[in-house]
This record gives structure tokens, sequence and C-alpha cells, in this order.
């Protein structure tokens, strides 16, 4: 079925129709991450008064050939639609060099971004930090007192931005019963269970206790620990996460369209991967962070944040996390992945295939949609890094 198709009809058959079972689906994920509001509660983040325009400098990235994993040539028009793409724009020294959608989307039209939402949660910190509003050695108790007797009791709030909390928690996507099953039904992103209590995020976060091992010790990706950290900003800022990303960096950045961000029914917000925002929003939060926390003479974000971003991270932490199957000798700092030493390059990731990639050294970002139908496809990631670091090359010239 088209992706077109979808909700199509009055009302929609069974077949077209998208619900809460399964807007996470493929095909009906086409639809669904880029028409969230309809489906689940949330929060608006307005942008300001005026927006950064971006120029153009249109090339011909469509034909430009890498290798896949097999050795075998392919250019990025088949790797967009090998790997279920919606959305690709690409920036060099912050003009737009290629624009594409697909499958009913829009440039107007926001898309889910899963935990790339981590990397603007992760950043919007630093404003924080700065104002004297948080402080990031603090414990968690400080902002929550009510954590008291779960497993972030005595940790501190750079355990969460910098994922280190010792927790037993298993992010499986695919466990209809594990850890992420029940996350999923608090945050109400899955139908309620049949005689199961209203869902509830803060009392799912508080219900966590199990753990691993020392705090700051090992690399775990666990998204509920940016939960708790949305939880700590709106503790510390006395306002909704939603109205302090406004202010902190959709209005600041310029911002073309709002945004927005899921919420449970009880209001708590999804900090960790429920922000939906337009794609050429998406590459200018990117732009923003290549330029050291400015875009076109906007200050954002502190420049210190961003340098404490990229030039930080526990290597021996991640080297005994879970995920160096992926990038072997990363960082994790703040919410963002610093993956290649050599290049420079970190980057913003989220399930189904979103990503914000920024090469500083060749002055491009590319930001990329997708509803991928396996939520964490290694191929198709290591595919695509292949392919960002091949359109970065072929834009600025270089062979980095």
């Amino acid at each position: 079925m088209q992706a077109d198709e979808m909700m199509r009809g009055a009302p929609p058959p069974a077949e077209r129709l998208v619900t809460l079972a399964n807007w996470r689906e493929h095909p009906f994920s086409t639809w669904g991450f880029r028409n969230v509001r309809q489906i689940l509660p949330t929060a608006n983040v307005a942008r300001g008064p005026s927006h950064a325009p971006l120029a153009y400098d249109r090339r011909a990235l469509q034909s430009l050939l890498f290798q896949d994993l097999a050795g075998q040539p392919l250019n990025v028009a088949q790797a967009l639609a090998r790997t279920h793409s919606n959305g690709l724009l690409v920036l060099h020294r912050g003009r737009i060099v290629e624009e594409w959608y697909a499958n009913g989307l829009t440039p107007e039209a926001p898309h889910l971004v899963f935990s790339v939402t981590k990397a603007v949660t992760g950043a919007m910190g630093g404003v924080l930090a700065e104002r004297g509003l948080l402080d990031p050695d603090a414990p968690v108790t400080r902002y929550i007192p009510e954590m008291a007797g779960s497993v972030y009791e005595d940790c501190a709030v750079r355990h969460l931005l910098d994922m280190t909390v010792g927790i037993a928690f298993t992010e499986d996507y695919t466990d209809p019963d594990g850890d992420v099953a029940r996350y999923r039904l608090a945050t109400a992103w899955n139908p309620p269970r049949e005689g199961a209590p209203p869902a509830d995020l803060r009392a799912f976060l508080r219900s966590l206790t199990a753990r691993s091992g020392r705090h700051g010790h090992t690399f775990h990706y666990v998204s509920p620990n940016t939960d708790v950290l949305g939880w700590v900003y709106e503790r510390a800022a006395g306002k909704p996460y939603a109205e302090i990303l406004s202010e902190t960096v959709w209005q600041p950045l310029g911002a073309e369209a709002d945004a927005y961000v899921t919420l449970d029914p009880k209001g708590s917000v999804r900090a960790a991967g429920g922000l939906c925002m337009t794609l050429r929003d998406m590459a200018r939060f990117g732009e923003m962070m290549r330029g050291r926390g400015q875009l076109q003479g906007r200050a954002v974000l502190p420049g210190w944040w961003v340098d404490d971003i990229r030039g930080n991270g526990d290597a021996e932490a991640w080297a005994r996390g879970d995920l160096t199957v992926i990038f072997p000798t990363a960082r994790y700092r703040s919410c963002w992945y610093n993956i290649d030493a050599e290049r420079g390059t970190f980057a913003a990731i989220g399930i189904h295939g979103q990503w914000i990639w920024i090469d500083p050294a060749a002055e491009v970002v590319i930001a990329r949609v997708s509803s991928q139908p396996v939520a964490m496809d290694l191929d198709l990631d290591r595919l695509w890094l292949k392919g960002y670091r091949a359109i970065a090359d072929q834009v600025s010239g270089r062979q980095l």
C-alpha cells in the first residue's frame, strides 16, 4: 500500500486506518510519523516572530555514487528509496545544497524524530546551566525529591545527560513484554492493556529501582533517563518542557515552524523521544550546533556547552557500554554521539532512521527522517554513515 493511501476515506477502511495500535508499524508509520498530533496528546513548542532564512546552492547529489555494505555502487537516490526515507536536507556552510521529500512529507509538515529529541534536550540544558538554574553535577533529588527510593536517588544530573546511570533496564524495542513495552504503556504510546491502570510516565520513572552497577561507570542506553532529565528541567526552570524549549532554543534559533512534543494523559512530557519538527528546522538546529551555538548571528546555546559536548564524554565508559557494535570508539556527551574522532563528526540519532549528522571540517550538516520498518537497523545505519561521508566529501570538495 502506498503512503498517500493511508487514512483515505470517510471513514478509512481498516487496511488504511492508522491507530494507536499500529502507528509505528510499517507501512502505517509513513503516515503516523508525520501526523503524531492526530494520534497522541501533544504540547506546542512555539517559534518566534521571525525565522532564520536558508539560502540555496543546489548540487546534483541524487546521482552521487558510493559503495553499499557489499561493496556495490549505489547512488543517493537509490539509498533513499532502499531505506524508506521520507526526507533529506543537506547544508553546506549553512546553504541548502539538497532538499528532498517523499511519502507525503512536505517542507511544512513536522516529522517525529524519536531520540533526536534527546540531543535537543541535552543541548537546551546548556542554557539552563548558563542561567544558573541547573547544576549538572547536582543530585537528581535536589530537583525531584520524589526520586528517593528509586534507582535515581543517588545519581547526578550528569549521569542522566551522559547515559551512565547504573540501572538495570533493557532497551529492546522488539520484546512485547519487556522494559520498553512497559515504558511505552506508561507514555501512552501503546494502547492500554485491559484492566490496567491509566498510563503515568512519572509513576513509571519512580518505579525504576533495579541497579546494574555504580553510576558513572558504564554507558548504558536507557531512554527513561532522558525523561527524568526533562522532569529535572521543569523543576529547575519552573515551567513546562515545551515552554522551556521554545524560550531557550526554538525562538532564538529562528525556527521556521512550531514544533510539538508528545505527552502522557497526565501531561508528562516525552523528553526522550517525542519531539516532532520540520526537516528544515532539524537542519537549522544541526547548523547551530556546527556553529558553536550560533546561527546566522543568533546566539542560541552557550559556546562552552557545545565545546563540552564535542570535547568530552567518557571513552572508557563508552567502551564498557552496549553500543560499541555501532560505534566502536565513540563518546557520548549530553545526549550527543561523538562518532568519529579523526573527522570530528558528531550526531543526533533516533530509531527508525532519524539523523542529524554534522561534519565540522567539511562544513556540512545532514538531516534525514525515515520510516524504516525495523526500529534499530544497524545495516541501514552503517550504509548511511558511508553515504553521509560521501556527500560531505562531494559538497566540500575535500577528501577527509
